[in-house]
């Protein structure tokens, strides 16, 4: 595995499980669509309002949880990084990339609240039980160029 090939990976995927740090240090998780930029910054949107907003408010330490959801098909992706809320030129590259995944994203923009969030990867780890002995691979950022 290197970093093409598990760039490759996690575009299979549209969904991930997403993690941050409630208030009194309590863990939120919630379901996210996201997508992928060569760079590996994942980006979604939300609702200002969301707890999983405010959560990246005032802390933007977050954890993603990628594949491992289909039967038989015990690959995942966990990844972990700081979120931020991007603007200007910079959220509209982002925003290319997020429609390419969701053309349906622009039908939101009207949305009271909508919010994008970017998350810069810290740490990611690639792990495949589906062959013996399994497969398990650490990315620092640095090492995350395809």
């Amino acid at each position: 595995m290197d970093a093409t090939r598990l760039l490759g990976f996690i575009r299979q995927h549209r969904l991930a499980v997403q993690a941050s740090v409630a208030t009194a240090d309590r863990p939120q998780a919630a379901v996210v669509g996201f997508a992928i930029t060569n760079q590996f910054e994942v980006i979604f949107d939300t609702l200002d309002s969301t707890r999983k907003a405010r959560n990246l408010r005032r802390n933007p330490r977050v954890a993603l949880v990628i594949g491992g959801i289909s039967p038989g098909d015990e690959r995942t992706v966990q990844y972990e990084g700081l979120a931020d809320e991007p603007s200007g030129v910079e959220l509209d590259r982002l925003k290319a990339v997020y429609y390419d995944v969701y053309p349906d994203g622009p039908s939101r923009l009207s949305w009271r609240g909508l919010i994008y969030v970017r998350i810069r990867p810290t740490w990611i780890r690639y792990s495949d039980y589906t062959i013996n002995p399994p497969q398990i691979v650490e990315f620092r950022a640095d090492q995350l160029v395809p």
